[in-house]
């Protein structure tokens, strides 16, 4: 590990909050009156300083010994006994929620900003609370006032946990699928039974219970996604005389490749006929309840790898410039100096392209965390409209992006290490491991193309609500001096991604098989699309400071390294558009027509 890295660039953060996406305009939001921007940047260094002092120094031990499952409980590290009271100090649970339930009432652009410090410093650590947050605020929007008393504020306030409790064995993603039952009792909560599998975080001893989020089916339902309903099912229930047991056993544990600090887990609802769950909500609806806490689960996972390609490639510069190996081209003095890694053209490739994802992926991840602040905030119901619909357009592109791109910047970081980069002496082995996960979790990249395809991207005026805000941008890009060329080139590949959506359906609206077989190279196509729109951002708010005459040589430096990147997604990335948009259009069908015998 190299001393000081520092997870994310400080400078960056900045620039990407206040001259690209003008966090400090949100202010003006009565929901955000009673801040400044002292207190976002408040909170911002506190999240830092947690995240480089305590997450990250427990990291490596984290990864190095995975929670053990002895005596039918699970046994987190030691050091997340201790990082748990830290996290829940700072307030990062309720950061973004409301005051009258105990949180601070910051946008969800700073509070995403400082959960990417978390994230990259320790995953594990940090997803204990991601995952609380999100249940914990799908009773506070569906649950009645007496669970709110009695389990989201305790989830708030970090004394019980929370989890998402979706999948199982049989059915996987497929919920309609889902077999576990709930049957009403006299006492108007319902007997549970069933069992889930891949269960984040579903036992530990780092609080004193934990309750999950769980989709089952009352009996005498209908069968698939409208017969299911939505309970709270606590490990221990809350009765009269304090907890008791809730018939809620761990039946074994995950041993995953990636984010060991977090355990993964079989978890068994009523196997001796007691486990007592209480509806969330109106039955029949909870796969529509549990989308919300999905969707910012997506965008948590998206973020976390964003956040786990910045750490491993401030690792991987630092060790760039500290790497002394061969001699600069031309020179062939066997005498002469060493000189550091940086200097080879090849390498200082693979450090733009991890740069050029890292930098990219963050702001399209914040330009979807602002989208859900004017979304839920806003004073213009036409405003707020518009940013829900391009808030569910970006998600499974802002998830899957930084999941799949994030992955091949992690490889980029391992081949700068050279040999080190696969020994476990040295972390980018460990951070590859943990960005493959992303792109499972929350759905599966082939889910999310398809997700695109078939209902976001068709979804009325949302395509068009995107290309308006790329338009904008490109004029913005042209009046502050971008390269004309490059603003064409994004109008041309914005517009074509745009027109291939509308060509598909048209041509294949009786056919949904084959207008989605190219889901995922539409998905890749508004992969490259909206990022290459936040590097014209980017480029843009550079441009402008340049103009300005920065105020010294390392902001210079930080500005030109902006305009390379944009360069460099722009000229090399963007035109993949292209032959991606002409081999959906042709339809090419190789393995639509492959039977399965053939393999």
């Amino acid at each position: 590990m190299t001393a000081g890295n520092p997870l994310l660039s400080d400078r960056d953060v900045a620039f990407q909050l206040y001259e690209v996406h003008d966090a400090a305009a949100l202010l003006r939001l009565p929901a955000f009156a009673d801040h400044d921007r002292d207190t976002f940047d408040l909170f911002l260094a506190n999240a830092r300083s947690l995240a480089r002092d305590v997450l990250y120094p427990a990291y490596r031990p984290m990864d190095e010994a995975a929670p053990s499952f002895t005596g039918g409980r699970i046994h987190v590290h030691p050091r997340m006994r201790s990082i748990w009271p830290r996290l829940c100090e700072l307030g990062v649970i309720t950061a973004s929620r409301p005051l009258d339930v105990g949180g601070q009432q910051l946008p969800r652009t700073i509070a995403s900003m400082a959960e990417a410090y978390l994230m990259a410093a320790n995953l594990g650590a940090y997803c204990y609370a991601g995952l609380t947050a999100g249940a914990a605020h799908l009773i506070e929007a569906f649950g009645s006032d007496d669970l709110k008393d009695r389990y989201m504020r305790r989830m708030y306030a970090g004394e019980w946990t929370g989890t998402m409790a979706l999948t199982e064995p049989q059915a996987g993603s497929s919920l309609g699928d889902i077999r576990t039952r709930a049957v009403l009792r006299d006492d108007g909560t319902y007997a549970i039974e069933g069992g889930k599998i891949f269960i984040s975080g579903g036992d530990h001893d780092i609080a004193d219970n934990i309750v999950h989020l769980t989709l089952a089916r009352i009996d005498g339902a209908p069968a698939g996604i409208k017969g299911i309903s939505l309970f709270a099912i606590p490990r221990l229930y809350p009765g009269e005389g304090g907890l008791v047991d809730n018939d809620v056993s761990t039946a074994g544990m995950i041993h995953k490749i990636g984010w060991r600090g977090l355990p993964s887990l079989v978890i068994n609802f009523g196997e001796r006929g007691g486990c007592r769950g209480e509806l969330v909500g109106i039955p029949g609806h909870g796969l529509s309840y549990m989308f919300q806490m999905m969707n910012e689960a997506r965008l948590m996972v998206g973020l976390n790898g964003v956040a786990t390609a910045a750490v491993a490639y401030h690792e991987s510069l630092a060790y760039a410039r500290e790497r002394r190996q061969g001699r600069a081209a031309g020179r062939r003095d066997p005498h002469g100096p060493a000189v550091p890694i940086i200097e080879h053209a090849d390498v200082r490739r693979m450090l733009l392209r991890q740069k050029a994802i890292v930098e990219g992926g963050l702001s399209l991840l914040l330009a979807t965390a602002r989208l859900a602040d004017v979304a839920h905030h806003g004073d213009d119901e036409d405003e707020r409209r518009r940013s829900a619909l391009l808030l569910d357009l970006l998600t499974p592109i802002a998830k899957s992006f930084a999941a799949e791109r994030g992955y091949d910047s992690n490889a980029l970081a391992l081949q700068i290490h050279g040999g080190y980069g696969y020994s476990s002496e040295y972390l980018p082995e460990a951070w590859l491991r943990d960005q493959k996960l992303n792109s499972i979790h929350e759905g599966t990249t082939t889910i999310h193309g398809l997700d695109l395809l078939g209902r976001r991207a068709l979804a009325p005026g949302a395509l068009q609500a995107l290309g308006r805000e790329i338009l904008q941008t490109c004029s913005q890009a042209q009046a502050a001096g971008v390269e004309l060329a490059d603003v064409v080139a994004m109008q041309e590949a914005a517009g074509a991604a745009v027109a291939l959506i509308a060509e598909l359906a048209g041509r294949h609206s009786a056919d949904p098989e084959r207008m989605l077989r190219h889901s995922h190279d539409v998905l890749d196509i508004f992969m490259t699309v909206t990022v290459a729109w936040q590097w014209l951002r980017q480029a843009t708010a550079a441009r402008r400071a340049l103009s300005q005459g920065p105020s010294s040589p390392a902001d210079n430096a930080f500005y030109l390294g902006k305009l390379q990147a944009a360069q460099y997604w722009l000229r090399t990335e963007l035109p993949r558009v292209a032959p991606l948009v002409r081999l959906c259009r042709d339809e090419e069908d190789s393995y639509a027509n492959t039977r399965p015998e053939w393999f």
